[in-house]
């Protein structure tokens, strides 16, 4: 009879202590969901903070190509299609830092300032030969550059029309002979300051970059109009 009780205490004793437990780690398992959906939801406020863009709305230069870009292009070139338009295809940003061969920060810098003009990490190119008259080696890192596509392209390509560009000093317009025979267009900036991303009381050195924009156009003429209609202040 003792042996008897004493199970009865023993399962009494672990029912309540599994009935103890049940409630905690349901909570747990239902916190642990909402802290992966809390992560997911922070991740896309973290990107659209470093790029500047708010997610569900779509770039202001795109929206411009989509209504009055592609309009324009099919009536000027007299397409009979939406999809025969030219449009862009990418922005690649490249940065040569000869400096980088005797001093290495120098390019950490010249990363650096890239990253915080596009909101994304650049790639550091490093020389494909040996030279000795400029002391280079084979593989020194010597620049960086960046590939901006989708959204990231057309939210850079906004600000630098719109907020780079008529910073330069005596600024005309820019050249037009600029383009590669096949609707592509490259240009080259003298300082990275005129960037207002950039603060100049930071810089450790100024320096260039060269910016290409490449797109589907077959002629220079129409890359021009496509870049004219985007807003791209050409020389007259």
């Amino acid at each position: 009879m003792a042996d008897k009780k004493d199970k009865t205490k023993e399962t009494k004793g672990g029912e309540r202590k599994a009935a103890a437990k049940g409630p905690k780690d349901a909570s747990k398992a239902a916190a642990r969901p909402k802290a992966k959906e809390t992560k997911k939801e922070a991740a896309p406020a973290a990107e659209g903070a470093r790029t500047g863009q708010v997610k569900g709305v779509p770039p202001r230069l795109k929206e411009r190509y989509q209504k009055t870009a592609v309009p324009a292009l099919m009536k000027e070139f007299n397409y009979k299609n939406p999809m025969q338009a030219p449009k862009l295809v990418k922005v690649v940003l490249n940065v040569g830092m000869g400096e980088a061969i005797t001093n290495a920060k120098a390019l950490d810098a010249a990363v650096d300032e890239l990253g915080r003009l596009t909101g994304q990490r650049p790639v550091v190119t490093r020389a494909k030969k040996s030279i000795a008259t400029f002391k280079l080696r084979e593989g020194m890192p010597i620049g960086c550059s960046v590939t901006l596509r989708c959204e990231r392209m057309y939210e850079f390509l906004d600000r630098f029309i719109n907020a780079a560009l008529p910073r330069i000093r005596d600024f005309k317009g820019v050249p037009v002979k600029s383009f590669d025979g096949r609707g592509n267009y490259s240009i080259g900036i003298k300082e990275q300051v005129i960037f207002p991303e950039i603060e100049f009381d930071k810089v450790e050195s100024v320096h260039g970059l060269d910016v290409a924009i490449v797109t589907t156009a077959k002629t220079d003429e129409e890359g021009r109009a496509l870049l004219t209609h985007l807003g791209m202040p050409f020389r007259k």
